[in-house]
């Protein structure tokens, strides 16, 4: 038998209202009940008291946890793919939040089954190389060039995320990190845009990350080095806010202090708000840049998706997220740069609502289950930078997370 199920606070259309009543009315008349069963009085006036009074439908099984992650993704990642190919359009340099973060937000959707504009993600990781290429004079002198170490960090990811090897562009990049760090052994933040760029938690961890990633050869006993350096800094430095936090947790595994996670874990978990999301900031309302952020670091970190922490960030996200499949975070960075529109929503808050959206979408995808996509190689016997475009999920429901 099918449920029935009132929705609460509709009032039922009069004619509506009617039209149920004459059919129950010629139901009860021959006897019968609409399922056959039970009192035909009683039956009758308890369907009449309910159409009268609200709007009587037969309901769905409701949508799982997963079935709505699945559809919050599917609503997200186009967004992501315009902002990034606009981003493109209209700036000749490599920004963090315009082509790194996306291409790691998009090599993770592929993980799990999504489809992806796998052009538009080639683009931008052309992108992100020919940066490195026109700034290899400037990261051999050891200049970099604008955003400093965040920059060459976050290059050096999406070029991670996109499958390239190392080769002597990124060995520019590398050397100029390991002449970057300071004596006491940080890497410190050149900008003061929060919350994505004003740590040096966060500015140290794209460094470590860089040089586990390209460091090679001749450069090992200098990365190693480097790597002691940090580990002197790191047991001393204490987080100020949610992203150093973040970044701190993140850096274990790069300083290879795995034995602290438990207490970094339980810390984090501490500043988990009522509605399941997380600050910037102690006197800030819960965002999904510092919630996707957090249940990022809580994964890498060995949390399942399905513990309760995670699970009401999940939910925090799922609420937050709003219908054009965006986040909107607001601003906290004083605009230094020339305004242009990239195809994601909130004007002069679009760029770290485009970060929220990535960093939400990552902690969205960590929940679903991997799918592993097909090798495409070209036609010399090389892998390709293109992805392959598997199957689109369609949205099924599922009893997982139910």
């Amino acid at each position: 038998m099918k449920h029935i199920k009132s929705l609460s606070q509709k009032r039922s259309d009069p004619l509506e209202a009617s039209r149920f009543s004459i059919l129950f009315a010629r139901l009860a008349g021959e006897g019968q009940t609409p399922f056959g069963i039970g009192s035909k009085t009683s039956f009758v006036a308890l369907l009449m008291f309910l159409v009268l009074s609200q709007h009587v439908v037969f309901a769905q099984e409701p949508l799982s946890l997963t079935n709505q992650i699945e559809q919050a993704v599917e609503r997200s990642l186009p967004l992501l793919e315009i902002a990034s190919a606009e981003t493109t359009n209209q700036r000749q340099c490599f920004t963090c939040h315009g082509q790194s973060l996306p291409i790691v937000t998009l090599m993770k959707a592929t993980q799990h089954g999504f489809q992806i504009d796998s052009e538009n993600l080639k683009r931008q990781v052309d992108h992100t190389f020919a940066h490195l290429e026109r700034s290899k004079k400037e990261y051999d002198e050891g200049k970099g060039t604008g955003g400093q170490v965040d920059t060459a960090g976050w290059a050096l990811w999406g070029l991670e995320a996109g499958k390239r090897e190392a080769n002597e562009f990124t060995d520019s990049v590398v050397s100029y990190l390991i002449g970057k760090q300071d004596p006491s052994g940080v890497w410190t933040c050149s900008s003061n845009r929060p919350p994505s760029e004003a740590s040096d938690f966060s500015t140290t961890y794209l460094a470590l990350r860089a040089l586990d990633a390209f460091g090679r050869g001749s450069q090992a006993e200098k990365i190693e080095a480097a790597r002691t350096s940090a580990r002197t800094w790191f047991e001393s430095a204490k987080p100020r806010d949610t992203e150093d936090s973040v970044f701190q947790l993140l850096t274990l595994r790069y300083l290879g202090l795995h034995e602290q996670a438990p207490d970094l874990i339980a810390q984090l978990k501490s500043q988990q708000r009522e509605d399941g999301g997380w600050a910037q900031l102690p006197e800030l309302g819960c965002d999904a840049y510092a919630t996707g952020t957090v249940l990022y670091a809580l994964a890498e970190a060995g949390m399942d998706s399905s513990e309760p922490e995670y699970r009401r960030g999940l939910e925090f996200l799922l609420k937050q997220q709003l219908p054009d499949g965006s986040w909107h975070v607001k601003s906290r960075s004083v605009p230094f740069q020339l305004y242009f529109e990239t195809g994601y929503p909130h004007g002069k808050d679009q760029f770290i609502s485009m970060t929220a959206g990535c960093w939400a979408t990552i902690a969205l995808l960590i929940a679903l289950p991997q799918k592993t996509p097909p090798t495409i190689e070209t036609s010399d016997g090389t892998q390709s930078q293109e992805l392959p475009e598997p199957e689109r999920r369609k949205p099924k429901r599922s009893a997982d997370f139910s």
